[in-house]
């Protein structure tokens, strides 16, 4: 069982679900809202790690939606700039377990990392199901992004 910090867009449905797989694993998960963080450069940069400037970015913050931000042309300066200015840019969820962060929320990664196997035969079934969505991203949003 870890300590998992989880920040999240509070309310939305993809991060409350990756919040059960966590939970259900029997981690203590101890929620923030991304959007009233108070972000440094040097804070929120350590999750990005060396990550691609354009995956540090959630796709569907509207002005990447509009087109008017395209993260594939921003270098990490700029794009922490824009995030401290508007954190709906910021790919979500951030998790940080001990001395390690992560940004959005790969089922594998995770699972590989603290592991997300239920502790509880009861638990299996809701995890399963869960594991087989696409957890990416928020629900509210029709477009797929699948890498």
């Amino acid at each position: 069982m870890v300590k998992v910090i989880f920040y999240e867009k509070t309310g939305c449905r993809n991060n409350t679900k990756q919040k059960t797989l966590l939970t259900a694993a029997g981690h203590q998960v101890e929620a923030h809202n991304i959007l009233e963080e108070k972000w440094t450069k040097e804070r929120l940069r350590w999750f990005f790690g060396n990550r691609p400037v354009a995956e540090w970015f959630n796709p569907s913050a509207p002005k990447i939606k509009s087109g008017e931000i395209n993260p594939q042309q921003l270098d990490a300066e700029t794009a922490i700039n824009l995030m401290l200015e508007e954190p709906l840019f910021i790919r979500r969820p951030l998790i940080q377990v001990g001395y390690r962060g992560e940004v959005g929320f790969d089922t594998q990664v995770i699972d590989n990392w603290i592991g997300l196997t239920p502790k509880d035969e009861t638990l299996q079934e809701v995890s399963q199901k869960l594991m087989s969505q696409d957890l990416q991203g928020c629900p509210n949003n029709h477009q797929h992004h699948h890498h």
